[in-house]
C-alpha cells in the first residue's frame, strides 16, 4: 500500500515504525517545521523527522498543507491512504479527498470521549481508570470522523501522563496495523460517533499546572501526575512529577509533614498527597528523599500553589 504519513511528536514514531516493518510504501513523511528549543534556542527537528531521515524517507515540513502548491504535491504522490498520527495541523477537504482508501487517524482516547489536543493528560487529570486508542476515518471537524477500531487499557492509580503516553504510542501502532489489515481485506467497520458522549481535551497551558491544595487530595494527585504540578516552597518553584494519594492526614491545606523519606502535603479534604519525585527551581529532577537531605523542612512549612 502506498502511504503518505503525517505526524510530528514522539507519539507518532511507533506508528511510522510499524508501517515500515509492515512493508508499506511510504511515499512521503509530513511533519511540522523545526522549532527553537533549549537555552540556546537552537532549531530542533521533530522526533518524526529524525526517525524518518534515519530510515531514508523523504520528509516535508510545510508551514501549511492548505496551499494549492502543497495539495498538488500530495496529490502527485498518488497515495492509497494518508495516515495521520498527532500531526498538529488540520487537513483541508481537498487533502482528505485525495486517497481512495481515505485518511486514517490514530487518536489517543476511546472516542468520542476526549476529542482534542491533549486526551492523555486530561484522562489522567480527570481520574479516569481506563483509556485507550481509536483509529478513525478523518472528516471535517475535530476528531469527529467515523471510528474503525478501538483498543483499551487501564490507567494505573499512580501512573503519570508521560508513562501512559509511551504505552499508548505502542498500543496505537499495534492498532494501526490491525486497522490496515482490515481495510486491505475490505472488512473494516465504520461506526459513527455519538456526539452526546463526547468531551473536549484542550491544549495544556502552564497555568493549568498550578496546584490548589485546598482541593481534595485525589484531585491534587491527579493533576500532579497528569500535568506535572507546580507549587512554591519558600518562594521558589517546585515541579512535582510523581505522587501518591496518602489518605487521611493532619494539617492545614499545603502544610508539609516529612515522613519515610518523602513529604506529605495536606489537602482541603483532610487527606494528603505524598510527593515522590520533584525538581527544584534551577535544579535537576530527583527523588523527594534526595531533596529532603539537602533541604531540611521544618514542621508547619507550607507548600503554596495558586
Amino acid at each position: 500500500m502506498r502511504i503518505v504519513f503525517m505526524g510530528t511528536p514522539d507519539f507518532a514514531v511507533p506508528s511510522l515504525r510499524a508501517l515500515i516493518r509492515h512493508g508499506d510504501d511510504i511515499a512521503a513523511v509530513y511533519t511540522q517545521p523545526d522549532k527553537p528549543k533549549g537555552r540556546g534556542y537552537q532549531m530542533m527537528p521533530p522526533p518524526v523527522k529524525r526517525f524518518a531521515q534515519e530510515q531514508g524517507l523523504s520528509v516535508f515540513q510545510p508551514v501549511s498543507v492548505k496551499t494549492e502548491e502543497e495539495i498538488a504535491r500530495i496529490r502527485a504522490f498518488a497515495p492509497d491512504m494518508i495516515i495521520v498520527v498527532a500531526y498538529g495541523k488540520i487537513l483541508p477537504p481537498a487533502v482528505l479527498e485525495i486517497p481512495p482508501l481515505g485518511c486514517v487517524n490514530v487518536h489517543a482516547s476511546l472516542l468520542p470521549k476526549y476529542r482534542g489536543a491533549a486526551p492523555i493528560q486530561w484522562s489522567v487529570v480527570n481520574g479516569e481508570t481506563e483509556t485507550g486508542v481509536t483509529t478513525m476515518y478523518m472528516a471535517q471537524g475535530l476528531d469527529t470522523g467515523d471510528m474503525i477500531l478501538k483498543k483499551s487499557t487501564p490507567i494505573g492509580e499512580n501512573e503519570t501522563s508521560s508513562q501512559l503516553h509511551d504505552r499508548l504510542a505502542e498500543l496505537g501502532a499495534e492498532l494501526l496495523g490491525e486497522t490496515l489489515e482490515q481495510i486491505e481485506k475490505g472488512i473494516a467497520p465504520r461506526t459513527h460517533q455519538d456526539d452526546s458522549l463526547s468531551c473536549y481535551a484542550p491544549m495544556i497551558t502552564k497555568e493549568m499546572s498550578l496546584l490548589d491544595f485546598t482541593a481534595p487530595a485525589r484531585d491534587v494527585h491527579n493533576r500532579i501526575r497528569g500535568l506535572t504540578g507546580t507549587a512554591f516552597l519558600g518562594g521558589k518553584r517546585l515541579k512535582l512529577f510523581e505522587s501518591e494519594y496518602a489518605g487521611p492526614c493532619s494539617g492545614c491545606p499545603g502544610e508539609i509533614t516529612v515522613s519515610d523519606g518523602t513529604f506529605l502535603v495536606a489537602c482541603g479534604d483532610g487527606c494528603g498527597v505524598r510527593i515522590r519525585t520533584l525538581q527544584p527551581e534551577g535544579g535537576k529532577r530527583m527523588e523527594a528523599a534526595a531533596f529532603l537531605r539537602g533541604n531540611p523542612i521544618q514542621a508547619g512549612t507550607i507548600l503554596s500553589g495558586k
